[in-house]
């Protein structure tokens, strides 16, 4: 019989603690299909926001948005760290991601129904999540198996998993006053297990890869609010009502995505990893990270849609929908791995920014101007930058409790 050849995936072999020494470790081409296939719930998600403020109806669209996207994020985030601590490539490891996938995307079909605000239908999104919370519990279950140190750990995970995933099942059947209640009890005991679970054994997951797959999620995110972009773009190529009001458009929105994208990469994000406590507060605040990218795409199609005069709200509206999704990006980008990294004058030009942007939504052309205050912090982090030495690789902290 010949010997199997060394590039086939395995049928099945244990799923053993990676190393957080491992060199040169990158997401794998599966974790970035993962990647893009998730990214259409955060789609959808920006989609109904947009049109919820679009209809009037602000307050009720941003918390139906701050709900589901809860859900997008934090089972992205569980697939993320598990597969930096245990990925092994087998064949059951391919298909529980697949599953993961098909749960995503049964997550984004039910996006639509639970924005509707006279029904808020949950039912097909609980669905979708159920599904890759349950996938992420076989997994942990193997875990168990083949890694003693950490036994205790991943018994608590998929033990704590599977009794959050009840009450989210329970909860579809609770009365409609009790919606939000339920939502915010079910969704802090879910941010709990975590911590709870890490505390007899820290999961090997590896720093440098965990900065990665983030970063990588964060460009995908802002590509997708790309299309706010292009769809001003093509408006000011090919009418000519409001021709000048759609290149600006696309021109402040570029500015403003590429300035997100600039001031997130300044520095290396994986020396926040080095021990637990700041693990979960870095990993847990990309959740606003990941929010406001998505909800910046939905206002800049809001200005695209005020200014070609297709929806009726206000000015300060209309402003509101792209200034506050870029003031809380600046600010919780600034808290969470810039704020002691920078010099004195770059540190604070953050909220000093922010602030700023805010306020502008009360001038004439708030897009532009939050462009321009972009472009300039921008310069401040770039100027303050100079002489310094640049990040040449990443060292791999060591993990503490």
């Amino acid at each position: 019989m010949m010997p199997a050849s060394p590039d086939r995936i395995p049928w099945r072999r244990p799923m053993a603690p990676r190393s957080r020494d491992e060199r040169h470790r990158a997401s794998t081409p599966l974790e970035c299909l993962f990647d893009l296939c998730f990214v259409v719930a955060v789609s959808r998600a920006g989609i109904s926001i947009e049109e919820q403020i679009g209809q009037g109806h602000p307050g009720a669209g941003v918390l139906s948005y701050a709900m589901i996207f809860f859900a997008i994020w934090w089972a992205w985030m569980n697939f993320t760290w598990f597969a930096s601590a245990y990925d092994n490539d087998d064949v059951p490891y391919r298909i529980s991601v697949l599953v993961q996938i098909a749960g995503s995307l049964v997550l984004a079909a039910g996006v639509t129904p639970a924005f509707d605000p006279e029904h808020r239908d949950f039912t097909v999104l609980v669905i979708g999540y159920v599904v890759m919370r349950l996938a992420t519990v076989s997994n942990w279950l193997r875990a168990a198996r083949s890694d003693p140190e950490r036994r205790m750990t991943a018994l608590r995970y998929a033990g704590g998993i599977v009794v959050v995933q009840v009450g989210w099942v329970a909860r579809l059947w609770l009365p409609e006053s009790w919606g939000l209640g339920s939502f915010v009890l079910l969704a802090l005991l879910e941010m709990a297990v975590p911590a709870w679970a890490e505390r007899t054994a820290v999961t090997p997951y590896h720093p440098s890869h965990i900065a990665e797959r983030y970063g990588l999620f964060t460009v995908i995110v802002l590509g997708e609010s790309v299309t706010a972009v292009v769809v001003a773009l093509e408006a000011g190529i090919h009418e000519t009502d409001h021709k000048a009001a759609m290149i600006g458009v696309a021109t402040a929105g570029i500015l403003i995505l590429f300035s997100m994208w600039w001031v997130y990469f300044d520095k290396s994000a994986h020396d926040a990893l080095n021990n637990l406590n700041s693990s979960l507060l870095w990993g847990y605040g990309h959740y606003l990270i990941f929010a406001s990218i998505a909800a910046v795409g939905a206002g800049l199609n809001i200005a695209v849609e005020y200014d070609r005069h297709e929806i009726h709200i206000s000015g300060w509206a209309s402003g509101l929908a792209v200034t506050v999704p870029v003031t809380l990006y600046l600010v919780v980008v600034w808290a969470l791995h810039l704020r002691h990294r920078h010099t004195p004058v770059a540190s604070m030009a953050f909220p000093v920014v922010a602030v700023l942007v805010l306020a502008s939504t009360f001038f004439g052309a708030p897009i532009h101007i939050t462009a321009v205050l972009m472009i300039i912090l921008v310069a401040i982090t770039v100027t303050t930058s100079r002489g310094r030495s640049p990040v040449v690789g990443p060292t791999i902290p060591s993990v503490r409790r």
